[in-house]
């Protein structure tokens, strides 16, 4: 009984000391694991929201005059909620058509200024880009995978904001057929402390908001809008947490249950060694008590004595049972420290990948990037689902501005050029693949208004190039050929390449002959 009553006692507390072990090794990597979810969370939102502050700063002049208007005017507006491409296609020309015929010729902020424009024009002007813009928000959320963009603009009185772009089509009311528009709402500082912090301060704030909303526990950053140097607003990013949460404390579950497996099998080993010795010791002491309280043989008191006094065993089990905690320190320890050099390898790697796909003067995918990709669409070709086209792109006169200009002018003529190209194909993926060379590999809406875009293309370099305010090397030239991929004819991406390279070369031949005439 007293055997049973210390093998007991041994496996409570081994038991015991099990639990305490997982429950505290599963609280600290959970911790740990939330920790670097939000870390990498945080870069996530603040690269959206840098994205999308680059996007209306690059537009500075449109977006501001369309702010000023639309909140003066926003009642008189009406849009559709399923409103789309196409919607914001209809509302570009007919802005440009209104100006073009009240001001034939004149650029606004060049030629004219934007409160000369009549208020037709404005209205027209301010519906584009405000159709614009808000679908690039919702764009940006779609891309970048978070629930939820928006720009907010403070109205003056306290608390109280323009809900201005929402990435989020509500109507206004049950069955209206409006979005909600410009609405202005109470936005108190104690339930929204780091949005009026991003605005009152002027800078990014530290950390989030959080909110329980309809998308459940949201963290939400925000980051001030400046244009031309005013203040105009602050731009809003969310990101859903629950999910995440869940699959990261099932996965720490996971960890708990296989931790646990290791440490049941090394207690039951242990209670195993303990009982083979220590208690059988402690037994045999007892049977040796009783067989001397019986005989009074002093044989066995010296059998007992050297039993009790070689107490080598005893401290054995002891070491060993310490080893064996400081075995399985250093195991878990191992583990960890195994799993964060994992995930450093793996962000390294993942960077120089980046870097090493990245043109270094221009930011696009360089041969490299180019070279991968063409890997790709000819795995397609084979499984015949590629629909394609290729256009080749030539800069002309880099060699004689380098020489006349040097070399940094030569970059920015590049450099020029390949905005231009990424404005136009802003559908499909632009490669630098030489000096002066740049391929598009035409995909979707780019490839089925392909001959709108070469002439849009060259009508953005035809105006550049008669821009007398424009130094030489901005007067950006180039020759442009496209082929289109045709199953009856090419087998390979390279046939398509040749056809639109020879088509480039026909152009820029063309283009010398006229420049020569």
């Amino acid at each position: 009984m007293k055997n049973r009553k210390l093998t007991f006692k041994f496996t409570l507390m081994f038991v015991g000391f099990t639990l305490v072990t997982l429950v505290v090794s599963s609280i600290l990597s959970y911790l740990n694991q939330m920790q670097l979810y939000k870390n990498q969370r945080e870069e996530s939102i603040q690269y959206i929201a840098d994205y999308l502050d680059k996007l209306v700063v690059s537009d500075s002049d449109n977006f501001l005059n369309m702010q000023h208007y639309f909140i003066a005017h926003y009642k008189e507006f009406k849009i559709p909620v399923d409103y789309g491409e196409e919607e914001i296609e209809k509302s570009r020309v007919r802005y440009e058509t209104l100006k073009e015929a009240q001001f034939p010729g004149k650029v606004i902020g060049k030629d004219i200024l934007y409160d000369e424009l009549s208020d037709e024009v404005k209205a027209a002007h301010a519906l584009y880009n405000y159709e614009y813009y808000r679908y690039m928000f919702e764009e940006a959320a779609k891309s970048f995978n978070v629930i939820y963009t928006y720009y907010l603009v403070p109205t003056g009185e306290p608390e109280h904001v323009y809900w201005f772009l929402d990435a989020i089509r509500d109507p206004e009311e049950e069955g209206s057929p409006n979005l909600l528009l410009c609405v202005d709402i109470e936005d108190d500082k104690e339930h929204h402390p780091r949005m009026w912090e991003a605005w009152d301060t002027e800078k990014r704030p530290e950390g989030y908001d959080i909110y329980d909303n309809e998308y459940g526990k949201t963290y939400a950053y925000y980051t001030p809008l400046f244009v031309n140097g005013e203040k105009l607003g602050i731009i809003g990013v969310e990101v859903e947490i629950a999910k995440v949460n869940h699959e990261i404390l099932r996965a720490t579950i996971r960890q708990m249950l296989m931790i646990g497996g290791v440490l049941i099998i090394f207690t039951l080993l242990l209670l195993t060694i303990i009982r083979a010795n220590y208690i059988r010791k402690l037994t045999l002491t007892r049977d040796f008590i009783e067989e001397y309280s019986k005989t009074k043989n002093t044989e066995i008191a010296e059998q007992l004595a050297k039993e009790v006094t070689n107490s080598d065993e005893i401290s054995t089990i002891m070491g060993k049972f310490a080893e064996m905690i400081y075995e399985l320190e250093r195991y878990m320890k191992s583990l960890s420290r195994t799993a964060m050099d994992l995930q450093n390898t793996k962000k390294q790697a993942l960077e120089l990948n980046e870097l090493a796909y990245k043109d270094a003067l221009t930011g696009i995918r360089n041969k490299l990037g180019y070279d991968k990709e063409v890997q790709k669409i000819e795995w397609e070709i084979e499984e015949g689902l590629t629909k394609f086209g290729v256009a080749m792109i030539d800069l002309n006169f880099l060699k004689r501005i380098n020489d006349t200009y040097g070399h940094d002018k030569g970059n920015i003529s590049i450099i020029t050029l390949c905005k231009i190209i990424c404005h136009i194909f802003e559908h499909s993926p632009v490669f630098r693949i030489g000096g002066d060379e740049f391929v598009v590999i035409l995909k979707g809406h780019d490839l089925e208004h392909i001959k709108e875009l070469i002439a849009e293309f060259n009508k953005q370099l035809k105006e550049r190039q008669e821009n007398s305010e424009l130094e030489y090397w901005e007067k950006t030239s180039a020759a442009i050929g496209y082929s289109i991929f045709d199953p009856k004819i090419d087998t390979t991406y390279g046939n398509v390449f040749k056809r639109a390279d020879n088509e480039m070369y026909r152009n820029k031949k063309a283009m010398k002959a006229v420049r020569e005439n």
